[in-house]
């Protein structure tokens, strides 16, 4: 969802991780009418890049990015919880739905397989590797270990995003995919001995997210920007904040993640379910309200949206770091309400330098590898190939 091409869904005004984050698939679009050839003005309207899309990933990359840096300040500030709590409620269910509208025409075609492991499992295995390596110099740690089966850090989007794609062929002939889904993440949170592999829970806890997107079609999004949504959207952003400024004490932001069972959180197994379906509910309101904010229009930030997965992968080293490297404990000025700004505007400044043309082109060769000489050749496109050379000749 975080980068690659995007033809646009909706009337003028897209991941593909990290979206999210992450690699959007192509969705198919209409062919041209009968009887009327799809001339250069109508290549270039197939070809275009929806700017909502870039827009709202480029937003929610800035958001979790800032989830990160806030995440040292709750334990000293409720203010920081609260928004901590509001923004993990939304922002990455928001990267996964564009992920899965994005994913809809995915198949088991070969090119489409290529690009799902050259745009998703290799940036995964290297990011994997540099996050170890990292962890063991910066957090002076030298034992750590490097294993593709435990993702690390923000690697397990990766992860999740490989598999979800894959099944993508599975979603589409079931005939209640969406509740199916839901009642998978419900008994994957209350399954404990799911473990840490591939970060399973995450993978099946986040499911119904992805599942929405592969269902939804242009004009759900523009039913989330009528004026009436827009409006709403204020009223329930601000009981969301009074909701999570009450329950910040009261409850751990562990829930937000989907990385655990209840019983790995020390709560009751029923828990779980219950959880499960009201972080549901709530994040599908939280993400519609962003939704109605998204600028449908160009912006000076819509080129990023391409960069987003750059900026999510890239911005983990700093975040970490920061970490590791004792910063929050160190400066204690950043704990104060004027740090706890300047720690969210460098924060959005970092991600949105990553997220940049210049990074782009610097980590493509990690992001996007072409890798030609991994995958066999067609022997019917070579054989079409000759016969055209032939032909020319």
């Amino acid at each position: 969802m975080f980068h690659g091409d995007q033809r646009s869904p909706l009337p003028p005004a897209k991941e593909s991780t990290a979206t999210a984050a992450p690699p959007a698939e192509k969705p198919s679009t209409p062919d041209a009418p009968a009887g009327k050839p799809a001339g250069p003005a109508a290549a270039q309207k197939k070809k275009a890049r929806d700017p909502f899309f870039d827009n709202a990933k480029y937003l929610a990359i800035v958001l979790v990015a800032m989830g990160h840096a806030w995440e040292p300040l709750t334990d000293g500030s409720r203010a920081a919880e609260a928004l901590y709590m509001v923004v993990y409620t939304f922002h990455m269910p928001a990267f996964i739905i564009i992920s899965g509208y994005f994913s809809r025409s995915f198949d088991m075609r070969k090119d489409r397989l290529q690009r799902l492991i050259t745009g998703v499992a290799v940036p995964y295995i290297l990011f994997e590797v540099a996050y170890s390596f990292f962890k063991r110099w910066a957090d002076d740690d030298p034992g750590h270990p490097i294993s593709l089966l435990d993702p690390w850090f923000l690697t397990w989007f990766l992860v999740a995003l490989f598999i979800w794609r894959l099944t993508t062929p599975l979603w589409k002939i079931v005939r209640w995919p969406v509740p199916l889904a839901l009642v998978i993440a419900m008994l994957a949170s209350v399954s404990p001995d799911i473990g840490d592999d591939l970060d399973l829970q995450r993978v099946l806890q986040f499911l119904p997210f992805f599942v929405i997107g592969l269902f939804m079609k242009p004009e759900h999004f523009q039913w989330a920007q009528r004026r009436a949504v827009k409006w709403a959207s204020l009223p329930i952003f601000a009981s969301a904040l009074v909701m999570a400024y009450w329950a910040g004490p009261r409850m751990t932001s562990a829930w937000f993640y989907h990385r655990d069972s209840a019983q790995e959180l020390g709560a009751p197994w029923w828990s779980g379910l219950v959880m499960t379906l009201a972080l549901f509910g709530c994040s599908a309101v939280l993400v519609t309200c962003f939704f109605a904010w998204v600028p449908k229009r160009q912006t000076w930030f819509t080129v990023l949206g391409a960069g987003t997965l750059y900026g999510y992968l890239l911005h983990g080293f700093l975040a970490k770091g920061s970490r590791f490297w004792g910063w929050f404990d160190d400066y204690q000025w950043l704990h104060t309400p004027l740090g706890e700004i300047a720690v969210t505007v460098i924060a959005g400044a970092v991600v949105t330098a990553l997220c940049t043309p210049p990074v782009q082109r610097a980590f493509r060769w990690a992001m996007e590898p072409r890798m030609a000489w991994a995958f066999k050749k067609d022997p019917a496109e070579t054989a079409r190939a000759r016969g055209a050379g032939g032909t020319a000749a």
